[in-house]
């Protein structure tokens, strides 16, 4: 093998030896390496990006290999040509594919040394962050295939002239012209299906496909057919240097030309043949980002109805949103394959069908959306469809532009556009409709084993008032059993009866269930509880309102949907009262926050409800309680929430003990202490508020008001400062382990309250600490919150000596015991007691369950302004997309309490999630400058290849010329 190859190495070796020979390959590395290093951090200001990755790399490299391919190529086979030595090595006896193909090993050589030396990027992000090697691997795979596309187009270029120059500049032209055809150059200038080709046959775009991790057959094949036909097509032009003209030669020059047409023709085909396969890929990133989850799989191949996923995307668009349209095509696609044939997937252009763009205006709500479009001669605007909908039955989901898109500036004012989170979005939407279009009778029939409602009632001690009551869960109880078919058993059992097979003790031990009492000060108790058994767990079920039927059935079927998985889930968000209209003294607004983006975030995945919990019940249709910023509660509220902990409900509490102040209208930072919120109730569950504010030297940037002297005045401007109070939690802050936390970079929380943990209230509980600050972090004790940098120019305020690491957030599982165990709540009745002692009909005790089931979930985070939209917008001004970590984060612990956790590793594969390490602008020039050195000190070792070289070659002794005497 290596004998048959030989005259290849040869000649591979002999173009090296030229190159170090020369200062051609000093001068090659160097200006790649300068450009290359001055493109990633100055141009794309690789530290201001703030991401782990390698994408300003790679995202000029299509361009700038032009320029240096074209100029290693020009004069391999010009100068030869020039030089009169293409003749010698024409009448050697060597195939003339392995002449071609040692030079392109050449090329290709010094050209993969150049990409090896800025492996000292790889390194740096690595170090940094947390970097995704797929891409990378991508990137340089893509880089080596366009290089040798490049290589073989420059020298077959160079065959076809001996003028240096003009090889150059023709190579350059022909790369170039490959290179914009799949760009918004030529796009633009189409409609979706010639532009969609263009892409097909670019070479940048097909980079873009492989540099983001993608290995896709396709794209291979293409790269490699490239190479080919110009190395065949460089075999052929130099062979033809030998041809004659006569007839002799002709049939031969005919077969020559032939085989050529006849191989470019079949590459065609096999291009053509493959462009329609799509999933012929390999997916390297680390998460699968580009690759259908094994969630999104099972629930596509299990839907029991079709589903429509239709894309309603304009045929012209915007020239940023036009490479997104093939993924958003190939991923349907996938989802249509995937389900085997349960997803109709399609994407229309509206425009083209006017009943079609009819339905979708006012059916669906889908209106085009104005794009401002730069063209030749004018700027124009255009009205262009970028939406899908999601459809299953009468239940439909619309994402917008808004929805599926992420914007991330960069330098130069062109912003990098990229899909948000496609298969999250597509999935989420799926479970959205689905479970919404799902009926009880449905659900019974596809479980595996029947799901049992157990009613626990002792009428003999039971209050008169009550005893319809009794009746009535008998009467709904029976009538879901006739209707579930097998799925759904209902029994009625009274534990003081001696043949129950169950007594009060066991109902205390087995569910913590203990009897109301039959009167205030009665030693008689009863018992009217429901516990729902699905198999995983035991719900409780307590009816609300008047107990009617109606109330009844509202109940049990609340308890089924949250205890079986197939159904939408309902989010009981409480916020703080508005209070009424008015301003404090001074002209103040009364409050300055809004939580619009919290209430828009989780309605992407379920179907949240505002509760107000004055009645001191949460609503039967909630699963999960998420309580922000809790404040101004009165016991009845405060005994809602315990009593749905204690049912075996799940409790989301953002509980800061600080609020923004409004005077930040005037331009001053300020908070305030909020009261009457849950710190009591929290204490008792073992998890203590603090009365300071979290301060940590590794922080999120905030824009505040920084007055400085000018001349003897004070002038007030804003800076971008560090601010210590927006505590920057980065991967080594957080539970790697636990499915809340494990995919997420980082969290912002903003003006925190440290959390401490009672060990031995939880002994028996699981406790996760989600959260906590650095180990240089320290507490503030005043709401005083303006930084000072004049006096304290390091952080803005003074820094202790004590600092340590704080708990910031905290999820806890397992039976927790009432706040109002020993306490409880007392409702006024409106009527006086019976002579018996009873309650009068239509009221009743508020006695409390005192002990919930081991499922009850309860998370608490030390902050609630870090999901405050006026503090969201001050990060979303400095650091684009980073504020959606936080929430993130709370849809996360959303999805944790409600057990819905395949959602979890959906999320986190959206982009721009890898962020780098907080930095100092003095580590940040150390890393740059390292950077510069290893470049540095590659030159230097390439110029002392060079310069040995030159020393160790003996002038050429000329023959036939006497010596004088």
């Amino acid at each position: 093998m290596i004998r048959s190859i030989r005259p290849m190495i040869v000649v591979a070796r002999k173009e090296l030896r030229t190159y170090f020979g020369s200062p051609l390959a000093l001068i090659f590395v160097g200006v790649f390496l300068a450009v290359t290093l001055f493109l990633f951090f100055w141009v794309d200001t690789f530290f201001a990006r703030n991401t782990a990755d390698l994408r300003p790399l790679f995202r000029w490299m299509p361009i700038v290999m032009i320029f240096l391919v074209a100029t290693l190529t020009m004069r391999q086979w010009s100068e030869e040509q020039r030089a009169g030595t293409l003749e010698i090595l024409l009448t050697l006896p060597v195939p003339r594919i392995q002449l071609v193909l040692g030079k392109l090993a050449a090329v290709m050589a010094l050209i993969v040394l150049a990409l090896a030396l800025t492996l000292s990027l790889v390194i740096t992000v690595s170090f940094l962050g947390d970097l995704d090697w797929g891409p990378v691997l991508g990137g340089y795979l893509a880089a080596v295939l366009m290089a040798s596309a490049y290589a073989s187009i420059g020298l077959f270029v160079s065959s076809r002239t001996q003028n240096q120059i003009v090889a150059l500049m023709i190579t350059v032209l022909i790369c170039g012209i490959l290179y914009l055809l799949g760009t918004g150059v030529f796009t633009n200038l189409v409609g979706d299906g010639p532009a969609t080709i263009l892409r097909a046959i670019g070479i940048g775009s097909r980079f873009e496909s492989i540099e983001r991790g993608v290995i896709d057959l396709r794209d291979l094949v293409y790269y490699l057919s490239l190479t080919i036909v110009f190395v065949i097509f460089n075999v052929t032009s130099v062979d033809m240097k030998r041809w004659g003209r006569g007839l002799n030669t002709a049939v031969y020059r005919r077969n020559a030309l032939l085989a050529v047409v006849l191989v470019a023709a079949n590459l065609l085909i096999l291009n053509t043949w493959l462009f329609p396969l799509s999933n012929l890929r390999l997916d390297l990133t680390a998460q699968g980002q580009f690759s259908l989850s094994g969630a999104t799989r099972d629930l596509v191949r299990n839907l029991p109805e079709p589903l429509i996923l239709r894309g309603y995307i304009s045929d012209r668009t915007h020239p940023l949103l036009a490479p997104l349209i093939p993924n958003i095509k190939d991923l349907m696609r996938e989802y249509e394959i995937a389900s085997g044939g349960m997803v109709k997937a399609e994407v229309i252009d509206p425009r083209d069908n006017e009943a079609l763009e009819r339905e979708a205006n006012q059916v669906y709500g889908i209106r085009p959306t104005p794009f401002r479009i730069t063209e030749r001669y004018e700027t124009s605007v255009v009205n262009s469809y970028f939406d899908i909908l999601v459809r299953y039955g009468d239940q439909f989901v619309t994402l917008t532009i808004d929805d599926l898109i992420e914007v991330r500036p960069q330098s130069g004012g062109q912003p990098d556009i990229r899909l948000r989170n496609l298969e999250f979005d597509l999935t989420s939407s799926i479970k959205r409709v689905v479970s919404g279009f799902q009926s009880l009778d449905v659900v019974f029939a596809s479980l595996p084993e029947p799901i049992r409602l157990t009613a626990f009632i002792t009428p003999e001690t039971m209050p008169q008032s009550l005893r319809d009551v009794a009746g009535r869960i008998e009467s709904v109880g029976k009538e879901i059993e006739e209707g579930a078919e097998g799925g759904f058993l209902f029994e009625i059992l009274d534990p003081d009866a001696p043949d129950s097979g169950i007594n009060r003790q066991n109902l205390l031990e087995d569910y913590g269930l203990r009897p109301f009492p039959v009167a205030l000060f009665s030693p008689e108790s009863y018992y009217l509880h429901m516990v729902l058994d699905t198999g995983e767990e035991n719900i409780l079920i307590y009816p609300s309102g008047e107990m009617t039927e109606v109330d009844i059935r509202s109940s049990i079927d609340s308890a089924i949907r949250r205890g079986v998985p197939g159904f939408l889930k309902t989010v009981g968000l409480w916020l703080p009262a508005e209070e009424p209209a008015g301003r404090r003294p001074g002209g103040f607004p009364r409050s300055i926050s809004s939580w619009n983006l919290v209430q828009n975030q989780l309605a992407q995945n379920y179907s949240v409800s505002n509760v107000d919990l004055k009645d001191g019940r949460v609503p039967a249709e909630v699963d999960v309680l998420v309580v922000i910023a809790p404040q101004g509660m009165d016991d009845k509220e405060r005994f809602a929430i315990d009593q749905f902990l204690m049912g075996g409900g799940a409790v989301v509490v953002a509980a800061g003990r600080f609020e923004l102040s409004p005077v930040l209208l005037l331009g001053f930072l300020a908070v305030e202490i909020t009261e009457d919120g849950l710190q009591e109730m929290l204490a008792s569950y073992g998890v203590t508020l603090g009365e300071a504010l979290v301060m940590d030297p590794q922080n999120e940037p905030f824009p505040a008001t920084v007055e400085r002297r000018v001349g003897g005045f004070r002038v007030s401007e804003i800076q971008r400062v560090d601010y210590p109070f927006f505590v920057d939690i980065r991967r080594d802050g957080m539970a790697r382990d636990n499915r809340i936390t494990a995919d997420l970079p980082a969290v912002t929380l903003q003006w925190a309250t440290p959390l401490e943990v009672d060990q031995i209230e939880n002994a028996d509980r699981e406790v996760v600490p989600l959260l906590w600050s650095t180990e240089d972090s320290w507490l503030h004790e005043s709401t005083n919150v303006q930084p000072d940098p004049e006096r304290f120019p390091e952080f803005g305020f003074p820094a202790p000596e004590e600092r340590k690491s704080l708990p910031l957030a905290v999820s806890i599982r397992g039976s927790f015991d009432s706040f109002f165990k020993d306490n409880p709540l007392q409702t006024q009745a409106t009527q006086a007691p019976t002579q018996d002692g009873e309650q009068p009909e239509g009221t009743a005790l508020r006695s409390p369950i005192e002990k919930s089931p081991e499922t009850s979930r309860l998370v608490v985070i030390g902050s609630s302004e870090f999901l405050d939209d006026t503090v969201l917008n001050f990060s979303r001004s400095f650091s684009a997309d980073r504020y959606l970590l936080n929430l993130q984060f709370l849809q996360n612990a959303v999805n944790w309490s409600v057990e819905d956790e395949d959602l979890l590793g959906l999320r986190s594969r959206g982009a721009y999630t890898r962020l780098l390490k907080p930095l100092d602008e003095g580590e940040q020039r150390l890393w740059e400058i390292f950077n510069y050195g290893v470049a540095l000190l590659a030159l230097l070792m390439l110029g002392g290849v060079w310069s040995i070289r030159q020393r160790s070659e003996t002038p050429m002794r000329l023959t036939g010329g006497g010596e004088e005497g």
